[in-house]
């Protein structure tokens, strides 16, 4: 008995793969009928062709049975009696079953492809849109690798289960309908005798069907951990370079290799097991078959050419009872891809459109924040709370504090990449939730902490504000941002790329771009979310000219700790632990702030006119 249970679980280890903690978590499981009913509607635009393509696929096995029973002619009524004038004719045929075959097939395969890639091109831009349209929070909790391998490799499995398999099934059951006619006309006795294998196919691709699908699961999670490691280390190769860090990050990346692996080479075991079963309950059809075959040979009542057909159709029988047994395994494996897609459309933006939005066109720059409240997901006190300032149409109104006060939420709050926990952001005297967010984000021109260029030529960024900008439009706004001279000493001027991230600019210039951009498109709201981070002091003092010009005429939000920056700003507001503790000029505040005071002499320790407030 125990011996018994050590070989089960022997077995089991080698077949079942075991999820265990991974980067990425797994997809909920979705049955395969919901799965097929989700992604049906995708075909809409090119069923006429799968149609036409299922015709093509039907015919294929019509011409190999007519390939087949003409080589019973040529035993039985060419070989044997010796009518050499046959020859002609039936090579004739041959020739022409074969040239018309090799036409439905380029037919086939062109109109497959089509179809098929045209399903992929509007999945994956589908679902490439849907992404882009979730909320802010979505990408701040995913890892982008995993979200990346579900837009590529996922996305490519769920064509093989809606298309390619079923285009495979459909030629499976022509194939086994034409076979199973031809042997019926020729023994019915033999035929009865051959099928009783086909029970046995199907309840071993059943009991094989779960255990791939649950390795399937494991290899796709896996491999959206891979892509979510190497995403972020390669992204960040300065910072694991810097510290040495290449080890623990190969450590990781292997981890998530080791789990792939085991989830492969279970998937591996199960398929090989499967292969030589399936051979077997074939094997023991045909001996059936050849037997009793043989039998009635020797008793007169069957031709050697019709033997011999029927056997090779039996063997071609038995291909799409196989196959189809083998679909059911490739539904399961593909179905594990299908999940995590699902899983992907299934998300939903935290911030939407109302009903029915206000329009309110150019905005003149109002800005509001009433009794503001907010919580990230999951976090444990409010990164707001009760904050309530506005600004004025054309008037700077900067926020400061040390970081974490909640400076940054107040930006994003703005653009409405969440919206308050309680309390009301308005833009002129509209609530944001009642506007749209196309037109709530082209009243807006924001440049973030980090300053974020795309791989493309320097025009292309600063158009990136606005697409349709002129030329003339373009370098206005990089003369304006002091971006000009910098620009026309590149190799290829505004036609120079870039590279990943402006990785080949300094970090002052990249700023820059980011304030022509902002230029260009001319909203008449501006946040500035850090614009100095990381810059040193000659080039924080030599950028402050570009912003001022970006400012001027404009409600503008400066979220900065560097009060370099704010001293200017019609008021300030100081931010401490979510909450606002002083509001007031740049003088009122070193007046009456004792913190506003503490944060101002720690960025100019050599300023002896602020005193110590009591």
């Amino acid at each position: 008995m125990t011996r018994k249970r050590s070989l089960r679980e022997a077995l089991r280890g080698l077949l079942v793969v075991e999820g265990s903690d991974a980067l990425v978590a797994a997809a909920p499981p979705v049955p395969l009928r919901d799965v097929f009913r989700r992604f049906w509607p995708y075909t809409k635009g090119g069923r006429r062709w799968l149609a036409v393509l299922l015709v093509l696929v039907s015919v294929g096995p019509a011409i190999e049975a007519a390939e087949i029973w003409l080589f019973k002619i040529v035993i039985d009524d060419m070989l044997i009696p010796h009518r050499l004038n046959l020859f002609l004719p039936i090579a004739l045929a041959y020739a022409g079953l074969a040239l018309l075959s090799g036409a439905l097939g380029f037919a086939g395969r062109v109109t497959s492809t089509w179809v098929s890639e045209r399903f992929l091109l509007i999945l994956r831009s589908d679902v490439f849109r849907h992404v882009q349209g979730l909320s802010l929070g979505f990408f701040e909790r995913r890892q982008l690798g995993d979200v990346l391998s579900r837009l590529t490799g996922d996305v490519d499995a769920v064509e093989t289960f809606l298309l390619s398999g079923i285009v495979s099934a459909i030629g499976e059951v022509a194939r086994l309908g034409i076979y199973v006619g031809l042997l019926l006309a020729l023994r019915w006795d033999l035929t009865l005798t051959a099928l009783v294998a086909a029970p046995l196919f199907v309840l071993t691709a059943r009991r094989f069907a779960k255990l791939i699908q649950a390795a399937s699961r494991e290899r796709r999670r896996r491999g959206g951990s891979i892509s979510a490691v190497t995403e972020e280390a390669l992204g960040n190769i300065a910072l694991v370079q810097a510290y040495n860090r290449q080890d623990w990050e190969h450590a990781r990346f292997q981890r998530e290799s080791i789990g792939r692996y085991h989830a492969a080479m279970a998937s591996t075991r199960i398929g090989a097991l499967y292969a030589p079963t399936v051979e077997f309950i074939e094997l023991l059809g045909g001996l059936a078959v050849m037997g009793l075959g043989t039998w009635e040979l020797v008793q007169g009542r069957l031709t050697l050419g019709g033997l011999m057909v029927f056997l090779a159709l039996l063997s071609r029988l038995y291909s799409p009872i196989r196959g189809m047994s083998g679909l059911g395994n490739t539904f399961y494996s593909a179905s594990a891809a299908a999940e995590r897609i699902i899983e992907l459309l299934d998300q939903r933006p935290q911030v939407a459109d109302p009903p029915a939005p206000r329009a309110i066109g150019r905005a003149q720059g109002a800005i509001e924040f009433d009794d503001v409240t907010f919580n990230y997901p999951e976090a444990a006190a409010p990164a707001l709370s009760g904050v309530s300032f506005g600004a004025d149409p054309g008037k700077t109104l900067a926020l400061v504090g040390a970081s974490g006060a909640g400076k940054s939420t107040v930006a994003k709050l703005l653009l409405r990449f969440y919206d308050p926990t309680a309390g009301t952001v308005r833009l002129d005297g509209v609530a944001l939730g009642e506007l749209s967010l196309t037109e709530l984000r082209e009243n807006v021109a924001v440049v973030l902490q980090e300053t974020l260029v795309f791989h493309g030529t320097v025009r292309d960024n600063i158009a990136y504000g606005r697409p349709e900008a002129t030329e003339a439009e373009i370098l206005a706004a990089a003369r304006a941002a002091d971006a000009h001279g910098f620009v026309s000493l590149l190799p290829d001027g505004y036609d120079t790329v870039v590279g990943q991230r402006g990785r080949l600019l300094s970090g002052g210039q990249r700023q820059r771009l980011a304030i022509a951009r902002a230029m260009v498109r001319d909203a008449p709201v501006l946040v500035l979310d850090e614009p100095t981070t990381g810059l040193d002091a000659e080039s924080a003092r030599r950028i402050m000219g570009p912003l001022r010009a970006l400012m001027a005429g404009r409600t503008t939000i400066i979220i900065s700790h560097n009060l370099l920056t704010v001293r200017d700003a019609d008021q300030i507001v100081l931010l401490e632990q979510g909450r606002i503790t002083a509001q007031g000029t740049h003088e009122e505040l070193l007046a009456d702030s004792p913190a506003y005071a503490d944060l101002h002499r720690l960025h100019h320790p050599r300023d002896r006119s602020v005193r110590t407030v009591p």
